[in-house]
């Protein structure tokens, strides 16, 4: 956003939350992806598979095939994420040293990263760990994930709490990745990145493409129709 630009409504009235965002990202994990989670939101996406499909998950500390977050009390604080939390582990699943882990990620044996961000332009690249002060202080392990995996997902609320499009024409924070953004879930819609473009393919029903557009930073292409964004209360 430039500085000309005044904050536009967020419509926060009909927007999805976090949960539902993550639903809807888990809802394209194929059955026996394997498929690494961000720290923090993204981790939500693996509530939320399809009955019929299991992910793989891998972490990047060293765990493949971890599971459902223990119950409360029941920690084994020796098997966390990369993000801290406590994991639980099933059957089959294993460990190893943490440049095995990285080792895999270069490799390109990971089908899906899903990430967070700060912003994503539209022609892929990707902002995702700092702001000035705040924010992540170093890029970490996701510059590998977003150029190891097949594809890489965003999920993210469209606009920030100031009001400001996180799809914008051109990141202005520092850049993650170049190019490697291939599909962004947002509290909004659903939109691929299609050379070079932001393409909708699903919107809440109860809002324009007018109103949709008036949100992000950069034009909305359509091509072909484009579906409801539909999901379940959670």
């Amino acid at each position: 956003m430039t500085e000309d630009k005044q904050p536009v409504d967020t419509r926060d009235d009909i927007k999805l939350s976090n949960a539902q965002i993550a639903w809807r990202a888990a809802q394209d994990i194929e059955d026996g992806a394997y498929v690494n989670l961000g720290i923090g939101f993204p981790e939500m996406v693996a509530r939320y598979q399809p009955d019929s499909r299991q992910a793989i998950f891998h972490t990047e500390n060293g765990i493949l095939d971890f599971g459902e977050p223990p119950a409360e009390g029941e920690e084994d604080w020796d098997l966390i994420n990369a993000g801290k939390k406590a994991v639980t582990l099933k059957p089959g699943a294993a460990f190893f040293h943490h440049a095995d882990s990285f080792a895999m990620v270069r490799g390109g044996h990971l089908d899906v990263a899903i990430l967070g961000a700060y912003q994503v332009a539209q022609n892929g690249d990707l902002a995702n760990w700092r702001v000035g002060s705040k924010g992540v202080p170093a890029v970490g392990g996701a510059m590998d994930l977003v150029h190891g995996a097949k594809q890489v997902f965003v999920i993210t609320e469209h606009m920030t709490k100031k009001g400001e499009p996180k799809l914008v024409d051109a990141c202005s924070f520092p850049l993650t990745g170049v190019g490697c953004i291939t599909r962004v879930y947002t509290s909004h819609a659903v939109i691929d990145i299609v050379d070079g473009k932001f393409v909708v393919r699903e919107k809440l029903a109860d809002m324009t493409m007018d109103e949709l557009q008036a949100m992000t930073g950069a034009p909305l292409h359509i091509d072909g129709a484009v579906a409801d964004l539909v999901v379940p209360e959670l």
